[in-house]
């Protein structure tokens, strides 16, 4: 008796977490999911379903993790090898992925969708051997260097903002913002020039970076855009443009989902060349081509440029700092801290950064890693880095000399969260993100002298008729 109104009740739960997710309330539809699987633990169904919420608010490990649970309660459970596939993916795990949507395929030999998602895996994985192929063969040249920026053409019909003598001001900056408003485009010989320039700069600087802020003077650190351009403008209209005396950090996470990525992040990097020593740009888990590839970045570029665009973004982004510390008191990262007690901003400092995230590590941790509540470290929900407790926060920090840690990295409702007893905040600047969270954005603001955090929050503005991940979709299929 008892049994079959656990069950019953699990089914409640599970419809009801099923209208959560139409609605794209994915962590309300995940606690539901849970709570039906502690009423009913042996079925396959709400797993499958719970990772897929998961896979939707980019927990990969833990999507993965329900995944195989559901096939090994139910081998035949098509769903479950369909969600461990897309699991894979998002991992960028493509083989292990090929083997599910084979899996699927052969149960479903008349199934378009899973023949589709089948060929479109296996192709990603030939793709993938044969350039590892050709890097075996050949020394890779530098896109960077077969560029020849001197040899492109700007004619008369071109109405955009203009470089003076090759060099960015203030002037091309207000034109370049204004330009892409109107959602106009840079034409390809200054894009160009300013990914040469800018890699270039970056490459002068080390790993991590020590910022100075005199007494009186205030400064901002901003979380994730995401390819938000007319959000990122909503930032510089409450707090101001860049400038000597307006000093700002974008911490990761520039580009992908949001589909004005290339008006983004030329907008960034143009005020990095601008104020090189006042605006700092740190690298996010999406400054790298697994993520580029799957959430829209890739096929922006190639769709508003050109695929050798594409590969010079890549180079680029492997020169991005990976941290910075402010007044020797503040660390500043995308992703958190570290599997091991010990590590030394010395370590950060030597940490060879130019190349694609490794799958753990320093560098990795950085870029990937997040706070729990819980004493201690876990395995991450997303697959890739750690997460940390307040313990491993605090012996860092005193380790260090430092007061505190700023990271991005995750969406908050109101934009940011201060965890750790104050130590470990997190700040995301991309309200409403995807179109969907209804979260808030924020950025912090600090004055040299006490280094204390101020939080300003913000709704979404409106943005043209273009959709996240427009450019994403080929690859984003496999998540379906």
């Amino acid at each position: 008796m008892e049994q079959n109104m656990n069950l019953e009740k699990a089914d409640a739960l599970k419809e009801e977490a099923n209208e959560c997710f139409k609605k794209q309330n994915y962590v309300k539809a995940i606690t539901l999911y849970s709570n039906a699987i502690e009423c009913n633990p042996t079925s396959a169904v709400l797993y499958a379903n719970r990772s897929f919420a998961y896979l939707r608010t980019e927990c990969f490990g833990y999507a993965l993790e329900d995944a195989s649970k559901a096939i090994s309660l139910d081998k035949t459970y098509v769903k479950g090898y369909y969600r461990r596939a897309a699991s894979y993916m998002a991992l960028g795990k493509t083989k292990l992925a090929l083997k599910d949507y084979e899996t699927v395929f052969k149960a479903r030999p008349n199934d378009k969708d899973a023949k589709l998602k089948f060929n479109e895996c296996n192709k990603i994985v030939r793709q993938q051997a044969f350039e590892r192929a050709i890097a075996v063969d050949t020394v890779k040249k530098s896109v960077a260097e077969s560029i020849n920026v001197d040899s492109m053409t700007i004619d008369g019909t071109y109405t955009g903002p203009h470089l003076v003598n090759g060099k960015v001001t203030l002037q091309f900056m207000q034109e370049l913002m204004d330009a892409y408003k109107d959602q106009k485009k840079l034409h390809r010989k200054y894009a160009f020039q300013i990914l040469l320039d800018v890699a270039e700069l970056f490459k002068a600087q080390p790993s991590l970076i020590d910022v100075t802020i005199p007494e009186e003077s205030k400064f901002t650190v901003c979380g994730d855009i995401h390819g938000q351009f007319y959000d990122l403008m909503n930032i510089f209209k409450l707090n101001g443009l860049p400038s000597i005396e307006n000093p700002f950090l974008f911490n990761g996470d520039f580009v992908d989902r949001g589909s004005f990525s290339v008006e983004c992040i030329f907008t960034l990097l143009g005020f990095k060349l601008l104020y090189p020593n006042h605006f700092f740009m740190a690298r996010g888990n999406h400054e790298s081509q697994t993520m580029n590839q799957m959430y829209g970045f890739e096929g922006e570029v190639k769709s508003k440029y050109s695929s050798q665009m594409a590969e010079l973004f890549t180079e680029v982004y492997n020169w991005l700092p990976l941290c910075h510390c402010l007044n020797q008191r503040v660390l500043v990262m995308h992703g958190g801290l570290f599997s091991r007690d010990g590590v030394t901003l010395d370590d950060i400092r030597t940490t060879d950064r130019n190349r694609q995230p490794p799958e753990e590590g320093i560098m990795c941790e950085l870029l990937w890693s997040d706070p729990q509540p819980m004493k201690g470290r876990s395995p991450s929900k997303r697959g890739v880095g750690i997460q940390f407790g307040p313990d491993v926060t605090t012996r860092f920090l005193e380790h260090n000399h430092l007061d505190y840690v700023i990271r991005s990295h995750e969406v908050k409702s109101d934009g940011y969260e201060e965890a750790h007893d104050g130590k470990c905040i997190t700040v995301f600047s991309a309200p409403n993100y995807c179109d969907t969270m209804g979260n808030k954005g924020a950025f912090i603001t600090m004055k040299g002298k006490d280094m204390k955090p101020h939080f300003t929050t913000y709704d979404a503005v409106p943005h043209p008729d273009v959709k996240p991940m427009a450019y994403a979709n080929s690859m984003m299929s496999l998540f379906g």
